[in-house]
């Protein structure tokens, strides 16, 4: 608990006392690109100081371009370790209520996140996305939409699918493992440990139609549940483990 305490007051600080001049100078120089940057060490420290360790596989499967990371969702640890294993500069589905939040939703805004209400599928701006990945930033998203509430992969939403057709751009599975133990969902607890994030092949989108949606994004469902270990695959039908 105090480990979780430390480290909450540790953020909360971050935003009160240096995001608002990083605010400033992102609206002065019209480059986020320090503000993000700088910000991703702060969350370095915070993931440190929550006794977070992450080794990252298979770096060599992101195309040079910007692109969609499609990830598996299991705990509150996923985002901040995902951005840190990333090497590329991103713009993230962030659900709408974190808009709300005082200077952390200008530091969002400025740093090109979207908002998305959850609850309706389909509620992303397409073109804001495409706008975004044409101009150099990669995408991470969450295709099953919320946590899986043991771990295990959930069934895919086709909207990260629809959004790389849409730009033109390839899906990188991404596969992280660890984190349920780190953090359950329903737990705020943060319990020290190690995570793997897998990037898998890319997959192409551009071969792809809109009417085809379904079958990339199943390929994309495949690749991540072949890169997690056996207690995050899906159950196979019949409900038991194998």
């Amino acid at each position: 608990m105090i480990r979780i305490l430390a480290v909450a007051v540790f953020c909360a600080l971050s935003i009160l006392l240096f995001l608002p001049w990083l605010i400033l100078w992102t609206a002065i120089s019209g480059d986020a690109d320090f503000m993000y940057w700088t910000s991703m060490k702060f969350v370095r420290v915070a993931v440190r100081a929550a006794g977070v360790r992450f080794r990252v596989e298979g770096v060599e499967n992101v195309p040079a371009q910007a692109c969609v990371f499609a990830c598996n969702h299991a705990s509150n640890a996923d985002p901040p370790v995902l951005v840190l294993a990333i090497p590329r500069r991103l713009t993230i589905l962030i659900k709408r209520e974190l808009f709300r939040i005082p200077i952390l939703s200008v530091g969002m805004w400025q740093a090109g996140f979207v908002p998305v209400n959850r609850a309706k599928e389909g509620s992303v701006n397409l073109d804001e996305v495409a706008d975004h990945l044409r101009g150099g930033l990669s995408l991470l998203i969450f295709p099953e939409g919320t946590r899986s509430p043991d771990g295990r992969l959930r069934p895919f939403k086709r909207g990260a699918a629809l959004m790389a057709i849409h730009a033109g751009a390839s899906i990188v599975p991404v596969a992280i493992a660890g984190t349920p133990r780190i953090m359950p969902k329903g737990d705020w607890r943060v319990h020290p440990g190690e995570v793997t994030i897998k990037f898998c092949p890319a997959i192409d989108a551009t071969a792809y139609t809109v009417d085809q949606r379904a079958e990339l994004i199943g390929r994309v469902q495949t690749a991540i549940a072949a890169a997690l270990p056996p207690e995050q695959q899906p159950l196979p039908a019949g409900g038991q483990p194998d």
